[in-house]
């Protein structure tokens, strides 16, 4: 069993945000590191995180790498809780951003 809550930083909004987009995407590391910018001694801590807490789960892609001609992948999906905790997550960013940007004026 997982932790249901982790600590939520920007980096690990940036790797939600294309599961969100698209929460039927199957991602490998490289692609979320191409999206998002982020180098992998910062992105694979983060996505081991996220796997223990069960908001995203990962599989290794199937077929053989020398068919393919290159190593297989490992693929993440983002899960039910996943998906739930990180719209509650970028709904309390966006609250709190809502609230400075009032308080400013």
């Amino acid at each position: 069993m997982g932790i249901s809550k982790i600590h939520v930083t920007t980096q690990v909004l940036k790797v939600l945000g294309p599961f969100i987009s698209d929460p039927g995407a199957e991602l490998s590391g490289a692609d979320i590191a191409r999206m998002t910018k982020l180098q992998s001694g910062t992105l694979y801590p983060i996505l081991m995180r996220l796997e223990q807490a069960k908001w995203l789960q990962s599989e290794w892609e199937a077929g053989n790498p020398r068919e393919m001609g290159r190593p297989r992948r490992r693929l993440y999906t983002i899960t039910g809780l996943g998906a739930r905790s990180a719209r509650t997550e970028f709904r309390i960013v966006t609250a709190a951003i809502g609230e400075v940007a009032w308080n400013s004026l």
